[in-house]
């Protein structure tokens, strides 16, 4: 890599600026194929001379600039230099701080670049900057050559989330996605659900830590799992293809071969039968030679007529006997030659009959597997519609989890301001009254039981305030509270109304689940019938034709896999089924557990600060020293 690094030192001292140090050893270490910058403080003029020179460099296949600080012109020079390079395939970009020039850098090399196949983009602030990641979005949703996108830690919203899902539902060749330690929140999760559907290719999508509920994340784990299986199905598919198309060819070259051996037979007959033809025209000729022989005996005796009247009449018996023998061979020849030609035309019929009976049978078994094909799509439509039916029964138990807790917020509020007025009118026993309120705020989400407590606690301290004159205040008090039990309770009311309805429509799904089921008994006995049919079929035709044994024992095998696949296809129903009623349980227990859910929620904002308090510390002190001039090797902020 002498060239590579005698290029970067001409191009810096030509923009009239020094080599870095740190670089050139780097590069003077380079192994082949790779260039690893990382934690190395790259000035603007080193990311000019490297992004001119990535513009004729050809034999870098990963480039890592992990942590180097760059600078929104420094990262836009590297960008634009690798938008015309044709063979870098991983890109790693974490820990920069890019923004808004970044994320439209980024933009224009995923429209131009049609080589990258894995970027790396933790730690940068992309989704701040909700116009520029869009942009950044849009061209991500034209590429067709990335395959592995990370954008850990990006500060991306509910927007940004918006704008992804939007380029997932165009894009075709992405597969992994890592979105982990983002704010995506409800909304996002849901738009990236509503976009999964109109994806084929993404099969892995990682979304923790970003507020998102669990039955979202269930939905987009079935997702991911469903466009494996489809991943799966599709090779298999072009696997049976593939195996077909070979049968097929080797059954045209079996046919081409068996023709060409019909071809040598005639050519063999038609041989022998002009060496017939030229052995009788010998045996014509020997008898014309010996007719005239006799000629010519009788022409010479013809002075000795008299005397030898008895031989010529001998003579002439015996030529009358040649003559009827040449009549009988020739009748034996034409003979002969009306047989061959009437058993090479039976021969032909035979064979063009063999193979009109063979392209039958190969139709016949091409139209039952277009007929499986069929079948099988039309379950996984029907298994698609329940997973969408789950899908909102689980958005209609979310939806009614969010409006009880609006509810309680509300209830929450209307205690703050009663916590107000109980201070301007009770100064003497302020502090008893905040530990009251803070009471009742923390326990307003529990059951009725913990409302009598605290109305007890309320109705103990006005006995205890009777010698004072509030008596009338304490009475309006413990009609609000009274009236906030009464709409906790109605609350309370609506919510077992909207479990009892999820029961009926579960209970519904669970017939809608039978007939299936029993759809797919019925499919089972086809099958069973078909393979039945096929078994005959393959028997009758080894009887016929040895040859096909391959092809047919092919075709029994493709019979066993959409077997295993209507099996796997209703383990899974039962799978559905069950996670469905598991969710049932875990609405009607979800009540019960909503201070433990607070408490977690507490735990999970405090830990939050702290990792941001953390990070904060981190890149303050990246910045000192990069501010003081001293390479950043040891900072390597954790996740």
């Amino acid at each position: 890599m002498e060239e590579f690094q005698h290029s970067y030192s001409r191009l810096c001292k030509e923009s009239g600026s020094e080599p870095q140090e740190t670089v050139l050893q780097q590069l003077q270490e380079l192994p082949r194929g790779r260039l690893d910058l990382a934690t190395q403080s790259l000035t603007v003029d080193t990311c000019r001379a490297l992004g001119k020179l990535l513009q004729k460099e050809v034999l870098l296949t990963e480039l890592i600039l992990s942590d180097c600080m760059l600078s929104e012109e420094g990262a836009a020079l590297l960008l634009q230099g690798l938008c015309a390079h044709t063979v870098v395939r991983f890109l790693d970009l974490k820990g920069n701080n890019l923004q808004a020039a970044g994320a439209e850098a980024l933009g224009q090399l995923l429209r131009q670049n049609k080589s990258i196949q894995s970027l790396t983009l933790e730690w940068n602030n992309l989704g701040t900057w909700e116009d520029a990641f869009a942009t950044f979005c849009g061209a991500l949703a034209g590429n067709g050559t990335l395959r592995q996108l990370d954008l850990r830690n990006n500060q991306i919203s509910h927007k940004g989330a918006e704008e992804l899902a939007l380029a997932l539902t165009c894009n075709a060749s992405l597969q992994q996605l890592d979105l982990r330690w983002n704010s995506i929140g409800l909304l996002g999760g849901r738009a990236l659900v509503n976009s999964l559907p109109r994806n084929r290719t993404l099969w892995r999508l990682e979304l923790a830590g970003n507020n998102i509920p669990g039955d979202i994340l269930r939905a987009v784990e079935q997702a991911m799992d469903h466009n494996q299986e489809r991943q799966t199905t599709s090779r298999e598919n072009q696997a049976r293809t593939h195996v077909l198309s070979k049968e097929v060819k080797h059954l045209q070259e079996e046919k081409s071969r068996q023709f060409l051996d019909l071809m040598e037979t005639i050519d063999k007959q038609r041989k022998e039968m002009a060496r017939s033809s030229r052995a009788s025209a010998a045996c014509v000729g020997q008898l014309q030679e010996a007719l005239n022989e006799r000629h010519s005996i009788i022409n010479a005796l013809k002075a000795k007529l008299q005397m030898a009247e008895a031989a010529l009449a001998l003579s002439e018996q015996k030529a009358q006997g040649l003559g009827e023998l040449l009549a009988t061979a020739e009748q034996e020849q034409r003979n002969l030659a009306q047989r061959q030609a009437k058993e090479h035309r039976m021969e032909q019929q035979e064979a063009a009959e063999r193979e009109f009976k063979l392209l039958r049978d190969l139709s016949a078994a091409n139209e039952k597997n277009l007929l499986l094909q069929n079948q099988v799509d039309e379950l996984e439509r029907k298994v698609r519609a329940q997973q969408e039916q789950l899908f909102l029964a689980r958005q209609e138990l979310s939806n009614t989890t969010a409006e009880l807790k609006m509810r309680a917020n509300q209830a929450e509020e209307r205690l703050e301001l009663e916590k107000k007025r109980s201070r301007q009118s009770l100064e003497d026993l302020e502090q008893l009254r905040a530990k009251e309120v803070e009471h009742m705020t923390r326990h307003l989400e529990e059951s009725e039981r913990a409302m009598q407590e605290r109305v007890q606690r309320l109705e103990a301290s006005r006995l205890s305030l009777e010698e004072r004159q509030h008596l009338a205040h304490l009475e309006e008090k413990l009609r609000l509270q009274a009236q906030a039990r009464d709409e906790a309770q109605s609350a309370c009311l609506q919510q077992r109304q909207t479990v009892a309805e999820a029961q009926a429509r579960a209970s519904q799904l669970g017939l809608q689940v039978e007939g299936l089921r029993r759809r797919l008994e019925e499919l089972q006995q086809e099958l069973s019938n078909k393979d039945q049919e096929k078994v005959a079929e393959v028997t009758r035709v080894r009887v016929e034709l040895h040859e096909q044994n391959g092809r047919l024992q092919a075709e029994l095998t493709a019979q066993e896999a959409l077997k295993e696949k209507v099996a796997a296809l209703e383990r899974r129903l039962k799978v559905i089924a069950g996670d469905h009623r598991e969710a049932l349980l875990d609405r009607e227990s979800e009540n019960a557990s909503l201070r433990e859910k607070l408490r977690l929620k507490e735990a999970e904002i405090a830990r939050i600060r702290e990792e941001e308090a953390q990070r904060a510390g981190f890149l303050q002190n990246a910045v000192l020293a990069y501010v003081q001039g001293s390479p950043l090797r040891a900072v390597n902020p954790q996740k």
